[in-house]
């Protein structure tokens, strides 16, 4: 029962594929889209890389953390049309089960947590290899990557004020003891919820730019979705947020659905601090 749940929590939505085309045509363009798409490794981790084709260089770049499944966006046309339509580099690292938290991980590194793996490795990395540097450097992550993107922006708000995170598992630490790594990362559940980011808010210090959705059918994160936000406003911390819009619940045709939502945010959160 628990691996069921567990299953419909963390569903890729391969079953029902958004992106898929019935015209040769369109095909093909998805295809050169996704094209655009490399790997790297950036110490020691793989990482996707999508570069936009124009004539301008990007000036701006999306850093992208997955979800529990490991889903990234190098098969995805509907972000991936987005971040060409406004010329963003988008960078997507391979962060296994490690809930992009800022504590060592048995899925990522045995002393390395992963949130300093992203601080000293790849933003450096795209600083030197772009020439971007933060605050130009955006954060977008679903699932498990969106509480992830909300935990780096609240902690390194003025490198990161700008944020987006769709389906965010805000509440992972409901999910203790049900055989995942995180077990291994905290020796009880109420230290799991001593790290999530509903209990790291800084009055004084949050991300001026930031955007978080949840679909309403989305049984097992809209409470968790609904208490941040409830945080916020009575903290008197700026924030856009969609929790009545329903798509499909946890899952990528909901994802999708919410793509243009997230990076209205980020786009217009790039301009205003570029």
């Amino acid at each position: 029962m628990m691996f069921r749940r567990l299953r419909n929590i963390f569903s890729d939505g391969s079953q029902n594929d958004p992106n898929a085309s019935s015209s040769d045509s369109a095909e093909e363009s998805e295809a050169t889209l996704l094209s655009r798409w490399s790997s790297r490794s950036v110490a020691d981790r793989d990482v996707e890389i999508f570069i936009p084709k124009s004539e301008e260089p990007a000036r701006s770049a999306v850093l992208f953390l997955h979800g529990h499944g490991g889903i990234c966006l190098s098969d995805n046309a509907t972000y991936s049309r987005l971040f060409q339509q406004h010329n963003l580099i988008a960078v997507a690292p391979d962060g296994g089960q490690s809930w992009w938290l800022d504590c060592p991980a048995p899925d990522f590194d045995p002393e390395l947590t992963p949130q300093q793996w992203l601080l000293s490795a790849l933003i450096p990395f795209v600083e030197a290899e772009f020439q971007i540097a933060p605050p130009q450097i955006a954060l977008l992550g679903v699932s498990m990557g969106g509480q992830g993107v909300l935990q780096l922006a609240y902690r390194h708000a003025s490198r990161f004020p700008v944020v987006s995170a769709v389906a965010p598992a805000v509440d992972f630490d409901q999910l203790y003891g049900s055989g995942i790594p995180l077990d291994q990362m905290f020796p009880d559940a109420e230290s799991a919820r001593q790290s999530t980011v509903v209990l790291n808010l800084h009055p004084l210090s949050w991300p001026r730019h930031q955007f978080f959705c949840c679909d309403p059918e989305d049984v097992d994160w809209i409470d968790g979705a609904a208490r941040l936000g409830m945080k916020l406003s009575s903290s008197g911390i700026l924030h856009e947020r969609d929790l009545q819009t329903s798509a499909g619940g946890h899952s990528w045709d909901y994802f999708n659905y919410m793509a243009d939502a997230a990076m209205d945010n980020i786009v217009k959160g790039l301009q205003s601090v570029e």
